[in-house]
């Protein structure tokens, strides 16, 4: 197993390696996009206050996802470095460590979902009706999230062992419970936003139980053993050292939608809303780029730990160009026919949210072409053990530069210019992240075995 694993990752042609490689993954990654499409739209259709109140707590949904995924990463990069030095030993134990950080995340979310998902509604909207099915939507999609914590390590385990077919449907399938089962809580059962909040956890756990099956009787390289586990003090480390900064770039993510959300609050709900079917929207095209990433930090992982500088440097070129595909494509939709995207989530015709949406949607469009760079690049960052740049690289594209803008903007325009702050903090970010490849590529690829 290992030896073919090494040949494939080792010795196949690139261009046929990440699409064997990230394909499953983007095609995984695509259905989980469309579950946020899905999602909001029938959540759209049983109310716009309904809609408000998901957009709301969307930053913690997010965290959420930052914490379970920024973990894998740093799982992943680890795992896949020490399977590429031959030392499996070490990349089983790696394995059982990220399994246990998951599960400490998950119970920092339980807590959370337990004790203060309520009063975070409080801070967020004096409007009691969106704080009462908010804060119910939040607990209950907190307090149930093992599901994805564990869905969440097992896909990435076997990511890294180059099963990514079995990745994509341990994903798929949490999707498509969730799509099936979201229209039956919703409207048959009557149960509005605590139906969709019911729906997505059965989806998660679904998700997490084929997961832990197929790891554990296809993926014997990482296969899970409990007996005789002592949390590694060193593996922690080791995984916590790209991982962290992974989470904490993605929780920025976060901290940005609860500000944006501040920021636009002050001209009604339509805005709020705008900016969340805009993410809903952005999902179906930016999941396939995270998609080809993670299947680039086991390519770029595996071939830096066997220090092959050639099939990093044809790694990176092929993401690229695939990046760059996918992200232009969804900058032609987002420009041609934005009204048609919007128009889903109106439960009567063309309103509001369509009139200000088809604004927002064409100029946040303009920054696809160089996220598709950055994001590429940032997981270059990742796979090779510099996770801390692509923090940096978040906090300026998403923080720094993103919501000063973004307030300046409002000042001065309003809620239809309030979008240019998105292509600006892109530019600006990518600028930066240039220099801080060019420095990886001088002191760290350029080093490489030719």
């Amino acid at each position: 197993m290992q030896q073919e694993r090494s040949r494939m990752l080792g010795e196949m042609k690139m261009s046929k390696l990440v699409t064997k490689i990230s394909v499953p993954i983007m095609v995984s990654m695509l259905i989980q996009g469309l579950y946020n499409i899905v999602d909001g739209i029938f959540v759209a259709r049983y109310s716009a206050e309904a809609l408000t109140a998901v957009s709301l707590v969307m930053p913690i949904q997010m965290l959420m996802i930052a914490v379970s995924t920024g973990l894998g990463v740093g799982i992943n990069s680890l795992v896949s470095r020490r399977l590429g030095e031959k030392r499996s030993d070490e990349a089983r134990t790696a394995a059982r460590n990220g399994v246990f950080l998951e599960l400490i995340g998950f119970a920092l979310f339980f807590l959370f979902g337990a004790f203060a998902a309520k009063p975070f509604m409080k801070v967020l909207t004096p409007d009691a009706a969106l704080q009462q099915l908010g804060g119910e939507y939040l607990s209950i999609v907190t307090m149930f999230s093992f599901g994805l914590f564990l869905s969440i390590v097992f896909e990435r385990l076997m990511q890294a062992t180059g099963n990514t077919v079995l990745s994509m449907l341990t994903q798929a399938t949490g999707a498509v419970i969730n799509i099936i089962l979201d229209p039956v809580f919703i409207f048959t059962f009557d149960m509005g936003v605590t139906g969709a909040a019911v729906a997505t956890v059965i989806g998660q756990v679904g998700g997490m139980t084929l997961g832990i099956f197929l790891n554990q009787c296809k993926n014997k390289e990482l296969k899970i053993s409990v007996r005789g586990f002592k949390p590694d003090g060193a593996v922690i480390k080791g995984i916590l050292t790209v991982g962290f900064p992974s989470v904490i770039m993605q929780s920025i993510a976060s901290v940005m939608n609860v500000l944006m959300n501040m920021i636009l609050l002050s001209y009604g709900n339509t805005p709020v809303n705008v900016l969340g079917v805009y993410f809903k929207l952005q999902s179906f095209v930016f999941m396939p780029v995270f998609g080809l990433s993670n299947g680039m930090v086991a390519i770029v992982g595996y071939n830096f730990g066997a220090r092959n500088r050639k099939r990093v440097y044809e790694s990176i070129k092929v993401a690229l160009k695939l990046a760059g595909g996918i992200m232009l494509v969804g900058m032609c939709v987002f420009m041609l026919i934005p009204d048609v995207l919007l128009s889903l989530f109106e439960a009567d015709g063309a309103g509001e949210l369509t009139e200000l949406g088809r604004i927002a949607l064409r100029i946040i469009s303009i920054n696809f072409l160089p996220a598709a760079v950055g994001i590429t690049l940032s997981t270059v960052f990742q796979a090779v053990g510099k996770g801390t740049y692509s923090l940096i690289m978040s906090l300026c594209r998403q923080l720094v530069v993103l919501v000063p803008a973004a307030w300046i903007l409002i000042s001065i325009g309003g809620p239809t210019v309030v979008w240019w702050s998105f292509p600006i903090s892109e530019v600006v970010s990518l600028c930066l992240c240039l220099v801080m490849f060019r420095r990886i590529d001088r002191k760290m690829l350029k080093t490489l075995e030719a």
